[in-house]
């Protein structure tokens, strides 16, 4: 009886929906699902799903703010930041040129669009850099999304790089010619400050002399161990070693659908372990370091943190024992939406654990029930090895 009830629920779901006008056959007219990333509990902390670096059409992306937040709900996310670029509106001349004869006096001209060297004229930005933000708050609201406002600080990335400031109180009083006023000035306002992509455009990842300043001064909080589809297993090593917390981006310009859903990745994420999701309790989590990278199916972090993940999502069950063969047959099984990749010393070969699922697998009677998760990393080469009780 239940199967014909899903049979006859699976079969509605294609069938035509009945128009307004009775000639007319519509199609589609239900909800799009979002894609739930299902998650435990973590030492008593739910676990957040979040984009912290994010631009839109105010900077130089292709989607609107409130377009950004439909999406990262879509995706299965619960908090984003709204990081346009600080020094560079790509897009100011459409918007002067679209605006032309609204106001005699809008400027005809972007003339400090892209100001990361010579800095503003005497008129300052004249852009409002709060405006992204404020463009996605009602959609927050109404999706139950935590919005974070920020601004990336975006210079020469060899020499300097770009930073992402989040919990910022007003954007448009943060530039400053010098890169390290910029980042001061953001400390001032209590910001949190994330060194974005480390290694892009440049062929190492270490500090240059400007790195070695601010990060001396206490100025950066955070780094990302992943940008886009770029990871950085050494930059873990720096923030277990440094006291940072770890982040991990889509730093998105386009449509997640066309970096990701196209290839069947899930997105980006930082993953936050926190008593909710209020502001208070994300900064709280992110002071106290307690995060978690994914990127691709890689998950980064501290090494507590991730058997801790991993133990609350998977559960082993003895099923049988072969005295014959010395074998005994566990059945292993993810209540999470991530895969693990599993290594039994011995075995021929890495067990797959896909999300939601159950494998079979073997030990020997003599050999100790413990894996190493091969995509969990708590260092450039360091994967943990869990011991299944």
């Amino acid at each position: 009886m239940k199967r014909l009830f899903l049979s006859a629920v699976a079969l509605l779901c294609i069938l035509p929906t009945q128009a307004a006008n009775p000639e007319e056959i519509r199609y589609g007219n239900y909800p799009t699902p979002r894609r739930e990333i299902f998650l435990p509990k973590v030492n008593g902390y739910n676990v957040y799903k979040a984009d912290l670096h994010i631009h839109s059409i105010y900077s130089d992306g292709h989607v609107t703010p409130d377009g950004r937040v439909t999406e990262a709900w879509y995706d299965g996310l619960d908090i984003i930041a709204m990081t346009e670029h600080l020094e560079s509106r790509k897009r100011e001349q459409e918007y002067l040129n679209f605006l032309k004869g609204y106001n005699g006096g809008t400027p005809k001209t972007a003339k400090n669009w892209w100001v990361y060297k010579v800095g503003p004229d005497e008129d300052g930005i004249l852009a409002d850099l709060n405006v992204a933000t404020q463009a996605a708050v009602k959609q927050a609201a109404a999706y139950d999304m935590t919005l974070i406002p920020g601004i990336e600080i975006t210079r020469e990335p060899v020499e300097f790089g770009h930073f992402n400031l989040l919990f910022l109180k007003d954007a448009n009083l943060i530039f400053d010619r010098d890169p390290l006023l910029a980042l001061r000035n953001a400390r001032e306002q209590g910001a949190l400050i994330i060194h974005n992509h480390p290694g892009w455009s440049r062929n190492t990842n270490a500090k240059n002399e400007f790195h070695q300043k601010i990060y001396g001064e206490g100025l950066i909080d955070g780094v990302e161990v992943a940008n886009s589809l770029t990871f950085y297993p050494n930059m873990i090593d720096r923030c277990l070693d440094e006291n940072l917390f770890i982040a991990s981006s889509t730093d998105v310009h386009g449509t997640t659908a066309d970096y990701y859903g196209a290839h069947g990745l899930r997105r980006n994420m930082t993953l936050i372990l926190a008593k909710d999701k209020s502001l208070e309790s994300v900064r709280e989590a992110l002071e106290q370091r307690r995060t978690m990278g994914y990127c691709a199916g890689q998950i980064s972090g501290d090494e507590a943190l991730l058997k801790a993940l991993f133990e609350a999502s998977v559960k082993i069950e003895l099923q049988s024992v072969d005295k014959r063969k010395k074998q005994r047959y566990y059945v292993i099984t993810n209540t999470s939406s991530f895969d693990y990749t599993l290594y039994r010393e011995k075995a021929s070969g890495n067990w797959t654990l896909p999300a939601m699922s159950s494998i079979r697998v073997n030990f020997p009677q003599k050999m100790d029930l413990k894996v190493t998760v091969l995509n969990m990393w708590y260092g450039a080469d360091k994967h943990p090895v869990v011991k299944f009780k």
